[in-house]
């Protein structure tokens, strides 16, 4: 099939609003602790409705797009994520954030659902890795520029009154809360891409094998198979390692040493998601050269190290080493599902959607994490459920045995010797 340039701009597009808004909670995260007066194990429950919609929506979103097609899948998603942007802009209360959460992560993973299979049609499979990496790196370049523009954001409602667009802002958003600037947003960017979608005729998308959503009797067979559920843990583990330090670095500065969460805090968060995405650009380098078991087992002990040193080192440090962790995190969602897929001998569509749905029991770890922290009155004692999430990510490297083992490039070819 030819490349539709138009259409495959649009999927990566969509990959762009989705790491925007998905990556916000991080840096608001400080701000709905302060300003709804929650203890930090209910605050955790915030990103748990997020990302247990996420997961709950996974395989039913297969289903849909198997039944429906992809355009009238992602127009709901878009939808769905106007309507909870919509609704805790204008009811900005716990149990409307929680419900808005839910819905926005619900919308999200019918997005990923439909967007990846429809990307290797319109952009030809010849070029899927590239267009799928391209969609990666615009995932994390959003997931940077979302908390640098809810900082200008809060930085200017928090100013004087002024015309135009920040004088309308300051008349609709509550002066206590200039962080919901961002959900009005977030439900300004869902509608246009309603409209815009709804304008564009997709083509028809063929799934293969490993796109495939099912039966019953496959998802029972696949339950019972101890590697799969081994990796649903390892998602579950890297989901809950990432958004319990994406979620709490941001709090802890602000807590131990003073910084500025809607400022400062947010430029950590950034950099943060900034450094995850280099490391994934060097961790495909590095996988075409290494076994991607010794890949994932020295950047998760890179990663316990950065975050000692970020709990434990001087502000300076701190600055230095968060960011860092998402450096060492970068590689290990995409090796996990790979080692995982590479595990089985079939059934990987059904097999990416129990691992995707893994995705509920990472969001158990910010409320664990709150939990905690409540309990001991120290913020360094809840990272401990990260420590032990990291160690599990650690341990993979030793004990995953993959029917196939990723490609390497070997660097140095030894010569045959001569026979005399």
């Amino acid at each position: 099939m030819k490349t539709n340039k138009f259409i495959v701009a649009l999927v990566l597009v969509t990959f762009f609003v989705v790491s925007f808004i998905t990556n916000i909670l991080g840096p608001i995260f400080p701000s709905l602790v302060a300003d709804f007066d929650i203890s930090l194990a209910l605050a955790g429950f915030l990103p748990f409705s997020f990302f247990a919609a996420y997961g709950v929506m996974s395989i039913p979103a297969g289903i849909l797009v198997d039944k429906h097609g992809e355009k009238p899948v992602i127009i709901g998603a878009f939808l769905l994520a106007f309507s909870g942007s919509l609704l805790f802009a204008l009811l900005p209360t716990f149990t409307m954030a929680m419900l808005s959460l839910f819905c926005i992560g619900m919308g999200m993973a019918m997005l990923q659902v439909a967007i990846n299979p429809l990307l290797r049609v319109v952009g030809g499979e010849e070029n899927f890795a590239f267009y799928s990496v391209s969609g990666q790196l615009l995932f994390g370049i959003a997931g940077t520029l979302s908390p640098i523009v809810f900082s200008y954001f809060v930085t200017e409602l928090n100013a004087p009154a002024a015309n135009g667009f920040t004088s309308v802002a300051q008349s609709v958003i509550p002066s206590n809360m200039p962080w919901l600037s961002m959900y009005w947003l977030f439900a300004a960017m869902s509608i246009f891409m309603v409209v815009l979608v709804s304008k564009v005729r997709l083509p028809k998308v063929s799934r293969n094998d490993e796109e495939a959503t099912g039966t019953f009797a496959v998802y029972k067979q696949l339950l019972s198979n101890k590697q799969v559920m081994l990796f649903f843990i390892a998602i579950a583990a890297y989901v809950g390692s990432e958004q319990g330090i994406a979620n709490f670095m941001s709090l802890y500065l602000q807590q131990a040493h003073g910084i500025d969460p809607l400022t400062q805090g947010a430029g950590v968060v950034s950099q943060f998601w900034l450094m995850l995405t280099i490391g994934c650009v060097l961790g495909l380098g590095l996988v075409k050269i290494l076994d991607s078991r010794i890949v994932l087992i020295l950047f998760s002990t890179a990663a316990i190290a950065a975050l000692c040193f970020a709990l434990f080192g001087s502000v300076e440090v701190a600055l230095i080493a968060f960011p860092l962790t998402g450096f060492f995190l970068s590689v290990m969602w995409s090796i996990i599902f790979s080692l995982a897929l590479n595990s089985v001998k079939a059934h990987h569509g059904s097999v990416a959607g129990i691992l995707c749905t893994g995705i509920i029991g990472g969001g158990l770890a910010s409320p664990l994490v709150g939990l905690i922290i409540d309990l001991t009155g120290n913020l360094k004692s809840g990272m401990v459920v990260v420590f032990v999430l990291l160690a599990y990510i650690c341990s993979i490297g030793f004990w995953a045995k993959p029917l196939v083992a990723n490609k390497t490039i070997k660097l140095f070819n030894k010569r045959a010797t001569p026979v005399s």
